[in-house]
């Protein structure tokens, strides 16, 4: 997992536990092709935001390199963007420590809303 982005904007003010802070997070996926190899590549943004104004915009990026003759279905994709995710989290908790979001987590994955069918032809 690379981290591409961490741009942070401390409120004005002090923010306590109650306040609204919403945390929002996209997935975009990409096709990797190489002459022996394929994959892709899962770039994950979330932005917290406080009235209005972005305190967070964190973006960052996990790849996964496969054999061209492996066949990947929507189980093993799945497991390969949770995994992703996983990963996600863990260094923004790393990284919140200095934050006024220290007390604060990521939303977990709506996996509901990941179209699976449309990302498993870049795995083709």
């Amino acid at each position: 997992m690379v981290v591409s982005s961490w741009h942070y904007h401390p409120p004005a003010g002090p923010v306590d536990d109650n306040d609204d802070i919403r945390n929002f997070t996209s997935l975009d996926v990409m096709k990797k092709r190489a002459s022996t190899k394929k994959g892709i590549a899962c770039r994950f943004t979330c932005k917290f935001v406080l009235n209005e104004k972005t305190i967070l915009e964190y973006v960052a990026e996990d790849s996964y390199v496969i054999d061209l003759e492996d066949v990947i279905d929507r189980t093993e994709l799945l497991t390969m963007i949770r995994n992703s995710f996983s990963k996600f989290k863990e260094k923004f908790e790393l990284r919140k420590l200095n934050t006024v979001l220290y007390n604060r987590s990521i939303r977990p994955l709506a996996e509901s809303k990941i179209d699976l069918d449309a990302i498993l032809p870049l795995l083709v």
